[in-house]
């Protein structure tokens, strides 16, 4: 397919982040991008502001594919998007900590494939240290309101414990290779991070559930031989889906500007 200076958008998925991402590629509020379809399995009927297409379709008429939908469609699409052709945009990044997956993708083209940070910042300045050498020591400090954050996997004590907490409990302790696979809407934060850093097993992941907490939090701790860095954010939570924060589909928004060229972007 020939790309014109114009990105031709396909949005995967119509939820908390797939609505405000379409709405505004829709009003014209992201220069050089154009909403071409939206693809999701249920029918949308005339809810969505442009076609609602399957994915096949999609590609036959977009040079890039934006994922809102959750890592089951980067695991099950991914690939073959990117055979066909066309670029792809992951939101739901803790997809990635699957190995053979994150290679399959980034050995796969001619597409390329894209990630946005979500609700976490940072990542730039953690790459860039990343080429002075391995840090030593990178700690991810997830907290949310127990409600998000219950599993199918979890017990009845871990329930009992999370539903009737009136502090702060630590819900899981592991690596960003573990975390997002047992918390598929809550941790891409997490898996983001491991992206950054370029080893999710060096980076270590605690998910707390706070009953009160207002907003959603994420602290960053980082150290090697060459600094230390520790980074803070405090987002309020999505009022449609809790498990995810408000700030999300703004940073989609960001990285689609970014493709499509908006010059006096920091990359």
């Amino acid at each position: 397919m020939t790309r014109s200076t114009t990105r031709r958008v396909g949005l995967i998925g119509w939820g908390a982040i797939g609505r405000v991402v379409g709405g505004a590629l829709a009003t014209g509020r992201i220069p050089g991008a154009e909403l071409v379809c939206v693809v999701d399995n249920r029918p949308l009927g005339d809810s969505v502001p442009a076609p609602q297409r399957t994915l096949e379709q999609a590609l036959e008429s977009c040079d890039l594919i934006v994922e809102a939908a959750g890592q089951g469609v980067v695991r099950e699409c991914g690939a073959t998007i990117l055979a066909s052709g066309t670029d792809l945009l992951v939101a739901s990044t803790g997809a990635l900590t699957d190995e053979q997956l994150a290679k399959e993708l980034l050995d796969a083209g001619p597409g390329r494939v894209y990630f946005t940070g979500g609700a976490v910042g940072g990542l730039d300045l953690l790459q860039a240290v990343r080429a002075m050498g391995r840090l030593h020591e990178v700690q991810l400090t997830t907290t949310k309101l127990p409600s998000t954050l219950e599993q199918p996997w979890m017990d009845a004590e871990l329930l009992d414990r999370m539903r009737s907490a009136t502090a702060p409990v630590e819900v899981m302790a592991g690596t960003a290779r573990d975390v997002p696979v047992k918390f598929p809407k809550s941790t891409n934060v997490a898996a983001s991070v491991a992206l950054a850093v370029g080893d999710p097993d060096a980076v270590r992941v605690s998910v707390v559930a706070d009953p009160a907490a207002r907003h959603t939090s994420h602290v960053i701790e980082a150290s090697g031989t060459h600094g230390s860095y520790r980074f803070e954010m405090r987002h309020l939570p999505d009022t449609a889906n809790p498990a995810t924060s408000q700030v999300v589909p703004y940073a989609v928004l960001r990285s689609l500007a970014a493709l499509a060229g908006r010059t006096g972007q920091i990359l």
